[in-house]
């Protein structure tokens, strides 16, 4: 049997007086109120053994309705407060050690739908911190990955360079290879800074007006000689002079991956398509193109941070910029969806508001 300590010891003590002392004001008033008008009533002189017989019997009185009372309250706190109280503890105890899958269990009783409240509200954060211990457990482990690929081939190349009596032409080719690797490292770097500015709201929307046609066709224009290079046909319906009140460093930053998703995924000779049109009080803007498309179970995946469903082009990229666009569409309001078909081609299409 668990011992008492000092501190409970008292409390029950301090709890006890105070019952105490609540009858016995409640006793004590009634009996005088019950003695006095039982002698107006009857005729009968109140002498010194009266009272004190009745003050003796109004004292055991007290003394046992307070034991009674007390008794009760006791088995109510621990049946309606302590025993919740402990369960709820125990769990959070679990939560900040680390364990996310702790649950506080249903109470049952009268007088607890407050802590089942309180359960339900924890039970949630539970399942948050679970979620985002996995995401950030994924996220690290996916870090590492797309970091130690190009660290290990600028080390390669880097061995092959100090090997003796290699040709200037292998010097060039293998310095050329560290110059991508490393090109590759700083964008995936800058990538994973620009994905947790966004993610943190470090990075506020500055909305101006602008010419969204104008952007999307310099944006297109970027990409000119990527587009060249593999014969791409390009279909454009962008209606002139479409002014919005946005914010149009992040909205390049959507173009620009969209596109370049676009030109990387059609094979040579394909077509990319790019529209916009307005539609009430919001704008439409959708990037097409006659590529690989997607399996449904990748398109349920691909705004997810280093997935990447084509691994065929897994080196031309490391799965950051639909994660990125999801994010900049999503503090700006909008919206973005996609519709594709495994073999023959995707549309993403965009809907943000033009104020």
């Amino acid at each position: 049997m668990k011992k008492l300590s000092f501190r409970q010891v008292l409390k029950a003590v301090n709890s006890y007086v105070v019952f105490f002392l609540t009858v016995g004001f409640a006793v004590s008033c009634c009996m005088m109120l019950f003695l006095r008008v039982l002698a107006d009533s009857m005729g009968l002189e109140l002498n010194a053994n009266n009272i004190a017989v009745a003050a003796k019997l109004t004292f055991g009185n007290v003394l046992l309705i307070t034991f009674l009372f007390g008794t009760a309250d006791y088995i109510r706190r621990k049946i309606t407060v302590e025993r919740p109280v402990k369960q709820i503890t125990a769990a959070a105890e679990r939560i900040m050690q680390g364990d996310f899958s702790a649950r506080v269990p249903p109470i049952h009783g009268a007088g607890t739908e407050g802590f089942n409240q309180i359960g339900l509200a924890i039970n949630k954060m539970a399942e948050e911190l679970s979620g985002t211990e996995t995401l950030r457990t994924d996220f690290i482990a996916n870090v590492s990955h797309e970091l130690k690929t190009p660290l290990a081939v600028m080390g390669n190349y880097a061995t092959m360079l100090q090997r003796p009596g290699i040709t200037e032409e292998e010097r060039r080719e293998y310095a050329r290879s560290i110059s991508e690797a490393a090109r590759k490292l700083a964008q995936l770097i800058t990538n994973i800074l620009k994905l947790n500015k966004l993610e943190n709201q470090q990075i506020f929307p500055q909305p101006k007006e602008f010419d969204l046609s104008e952007q999307l066709c310099e944006c297109l224009l970027v990409f000119e000689d990527a587009w060249e290079a593999k014969s791409l046909e390009i279909e454009t319906d962008i209606e002139d002079d479409v002014r919005i009140k946005s914010d149009p460093e992040l909205l390049s930053l959507v173009w620009n991956n969209l596109i370049s998703n676009a030109v990387k995924f059609t094979p040579d000779g394909g077509t990319i398509g790019l529209i916009l049109k307005t539609e009430g009080s919001s704008v439409i803007v959708q990037v097409r193109d006659t590529g690989c498309g997607m399996k449904p179970e990748t398109g349920m995946h691909i705004f997810e941070k280093f997935y990447q469903g084509d691994t065929s082009h897994a080196t031309q990229g490391n799965g950051l910029g639909l994660a990125l666009v999801k994010r900049v569409i999503d503090i700006l309001n909008g919206e973005i969806g996609v519709q594709s078909v495994y073999g023959e081609g995707s549309t993403f299409t965009v809907k943000i508001r033009r104020d």
